[in-house]
């Protein structure tokens, strides 16, 4: 599983800018609304690259057996 990361830069003037990094399509968008909230109104977003990507499904390996 790939390492998610949030990354915060609060500026002078009080505004906080965030990043999500490792996930993909708009899972970022679930991980980070409630945090949104308790911090005030949303100014403005910019998708990533990830964001653009659909998540991969994640498959089990099968074990195969030679008989």
């Amino acid at each position: 599983m790939p390492q998610r990361t949030l990354r915060f830069r609060i500026r002078p003037d009080g505004r906080v800018e965030e990043r999500v990094e490792g996930l993909q399509g708009e899972a970022c968008l679930g991980l980070t609304e409630r945090l949104e909230t308790a911090l005030g109104s949303v100014e403005r977003r910019e998708a990533t690259s990830e964001a653009y990507t659909t998540p991969s499904e994640q498959s089990q390996p099968l074990s195969v057996k030679h008989l």
